[in-house]
């Protein structure tokens, strides 16, 4: 199915020239002079990378072979990351360029969703928030609780992330994983 200038979104799948990307921004123009035209940043699922493109009135773009299944991630054997298809059994691996940056908010034992590519394995996206314990972080000192202030903490997957001061060693704490903030601590 084709898709049109006019049917553009940021977060919407489309290929061009047989590599899938997804849509980050977008921004419709219309010139004083001219027709309308939309300019957008797209993001490889392949290597990850962001290009600028600019599309007119009349370009199409195909809809791309993805499919999505959830897997659950089972360990990082130092070259690879190991998946299993929770209903098959079956297990891929993926390289850590694949993965990208959500490798810091992979747990063991997690579920995730893979994306394919004409049944081939191209990234992982990882729930909107996580919730992870804390194995490193300052101790809290008496007057440190009204300021706002924050201090970092090293998660068990060893993302560091800015924590508020009465958040202590040995708790677990929900992170939004699109901008790696702390959310709440986890009772």
């Amino acid at each position: 199915m084709a898709i049109g200038m006019s049917e553009l979104k940021k977060g919407l799948k489309i290929e061009i020239d047989g590599t899938p990307y997804r849509i980050v921004e977008y921004q419709h123009v219309k010139p004083g002079k001219g027709p309308a035209f939309v300019r957008a940043k797209i993001k490889s699922f392949l290597d990850g990378k962001v290009i600028e493109k600019t599309f007119h009135a009349g370009d199409k773009c195909k809809e791309p072979n993805i499919e999505e299944k959830t897997m659950q991630y089972l360990y990082h054997d130092g070259d690879s990351f190991q998946f299993m298809d929770s209903a098959t059994y079956e297990q891929i691996a993926l390289s850590e360029a694949q993965v990208g940056d959500v490798a810091k908010w992979l747990k063991e034992g997690n579920s995730v969703s893979i994306l394919f590519h004409n049944n081939k394995a191209i990234s992982v996206d990882v729930p909107q928030a996580v919730e992870l314990l804390i194995t490193q972080t300052a101790p809290n000192f008496k007057g440190d609780t009204s300021s706002g202030s924050k201090k970092p903490a090293t998660l068990e997957t060893g993302a560091v992330v800015q924590v508020p001061f009465h958040v202590l060693e040995g708790e677990t704490i929900k992170v939004n994983t699109e901008t790696g903030e702390y959310l709440e601590k986890v009772k």
